[in-house]
């Protein structure tokens, strides 16, 4: 029991950390969506430029993260040991990956189109490095148990990001995508330098044959990591690629990268519940009644999930105000992007029949033939339909992965989902949602939110007379009596 309510004190821990670092990460988007003129691109020069720092993170690290809990918890191998290998392998890859874009940033400028702002990229090529340096020590702390120091370190970053940020662009009017990287830079740097003490306690020791053992089990998840990356971040890596007016590229994915945010209100609630139900479903396992629990948790996943996408949709006239009026245009995406969302978090929950039987490999060829669909879409429709392509092209690599997750291992691994169950709550969800766009765009606002409100409300009266009745609820339960 003990260890139970240390597991969940960490969870929660962890989570709120991560939770409340991205919800204050969402507050730049209004602030760069104001200051940054929609012309000048800036906005889509750091989308780009940030879906290009993570896929390289994933490569640098090598899937290091998860083989330190690996191997760390092998009463063959010493911790120390452990990290200070594991750390060599990413601190080698990181070193090579400096001198290769220090060396080379010319002809890798020109490539990317930025022949004009080398200097972005190396700034970014530095904070890349660093977060990849800080990955093992931050992995380390979850290792031993130091969630409060791991806590405070993401968000330490999160408000010197944020304070630099309004001081440099709302008070001091800086309107370049420029600071937005410089202040990256420091805020990296600071984090970075916090960890020196930490190494000093480490005993430092390379172990060659553990490294074989550890690189045989890490590539796996390299190549998942690289594919999920893939599946978030390939669109806004090839829009300027293959968007057919260069000039024009960058104004389109801002458009786009700045409504996809709101749209991420779905990644929230889905990385919310990853940091409580993962836990769980491991130690569940042995359980008899497990597939069923894993079953229901599917259920209550979706349900909520479609619950957030009404009230997103149902509030949209007050949602939009988040991001400036000149970057609005690409809001009727959003919808396709939060479906796409639902089905990534689908697919996460699906993932535990490969996870629970040691047959990860499953979860990196699922989520590559979703990343190839991604890509062909993009690649195809980019040039005739713009940033309706990177939303479609999300939707259809989450579908295929998510499909292919559910056949295969109801194969390998069945389990009876309430189909029925789910069906009729999407049914019914696609409905309202349909009945909310028939709403009139000439009502005030407020009163179709009303209406909006309505709609969500008979969302909501299904859930309790179905499947969660009042006097079943915590806290308010007791309020109300069992009929």
């Amino acid at each position: 029991m003990a260890n139970l309510k240390s597991l969940a004190k960490d969870t929660a821990i962890y989570g709120l950390s991560s939770i409340v670092g991205r919800f204050l990460n969402y507050l730049l988007v209004p602030l760069y969506t104001h200051y940054m003129p929609k012309d000048s691109g800036d906005y889509g020069i750091s989308t780009n430029v940030y879906a290009y720092t993570a896929l390289i993170l994933v490569i640098l690290t090598f899937g290091m993260e998860t083989t330190l809990f690996r191997f760390a918890n092998d009463d063959r191998f010493k911790s120390d040991t452990v990290f200070s290998t594991a750390f060599s392998v990413v601190g080698s890859f990181t070193a090579i990956f400096l001198l290769l874009m220090f060396g080379f940033i010319t002809p890798i400028s020109d490539a990317l189109g930025y022949a004009q702002h080398p200097d972005y990229l190396l700034m970014m090529a530095v904070v890349v490095a660093l977060d990849a340096i800080q990955a093992l020590p931050f992995s380390y702390l979850r290792y031993q148990k130091r969630a409060l120091r791991f806590a405070s370190l993401k968000l330490l970053y999160i408000l010197i990001n944020i304070t630099l940020n309004v001081i440099y662009f709302v008070l001091l009017g800086k309107t370049s995508v420029y600071y937005v990287f410089f202040i990256n830079l420091l805020c990296t740097s600071l984090i970075t330098f916090f960890f020196v003490p930490d190494m000093f306690r480490i005993k430092w020791k390379f172990d060659g044959k553990m490294l074989r053992e550890m690189f045989s089990y890490s590539w796996p998840i390299l190549v998942l990591g690289i594919a999920g990356i893939l599946n978030q971040v390939a669109d806004k890596i090839m829009f300027p690629l293959v968007y057919p007016d260069a000039a024009d590229a960058n104004v389109q994915l801002g458009v786009y990268g700045s409504c996809v945010k709101i749209a991420m209100i779905m990644a929230l609630i889905t990385q919310a519940f990853r940091y409580a139900y993962e836990p769980l479903v491991f130690a569940k396992a042995k359980d008899r009644d497990s597939k069923e629990y894993y079953a229901q948790a599917m259920k209550y996943f979706i349900v909520f999930t479609l619950l957030a996408f009404l009230a997103v949709m149902g509030y949209m006239d007050l949602l939009k105000h988040i991001i400036g009026e000149d970057y609005r245009e690409a809001i009727p995406t959003i919808p396709i992007v939060m479906a796409a969302e639902i089905m990534m978090g689908i697919y996460f929950n699906l993932s535990f029949w490969y996870k629970l039987i040691d047959k990860t490999i499953w979860g990196a060829w699922f989520s590559l033939a979703g990343c190839a669909v991604l890509v062909a879409v993009n690649v195809i429709f980019i040039p005739r339909i713009g940033y309706w392509a990177c939303a479609w092209g999300g939707f259809a690599g989450y579908a295929t992965s998510m499909l292919l997750s559910y056949f295969v291992g109801q194969w390998k691994n069945p389990i009876r989902y309430p189909l029925r169950d789910i069906a009729l709550y999407t049914l019914l969800a696609g409905l309202l949602y349909a009945v909310m766009t028939l709403v009139p765009d000439t009502w005030h606002p407020a009163l179709r939110m009303t209406v909006n409100t309505l709609l969500i409300l008979v969302f909501v009266a299904y859930i309790i007379q179905k499947d969660m009745p009042l006097h079943s609820l915590p806290f308010v339960g007791k309020y109300f009596k069992k009929k």
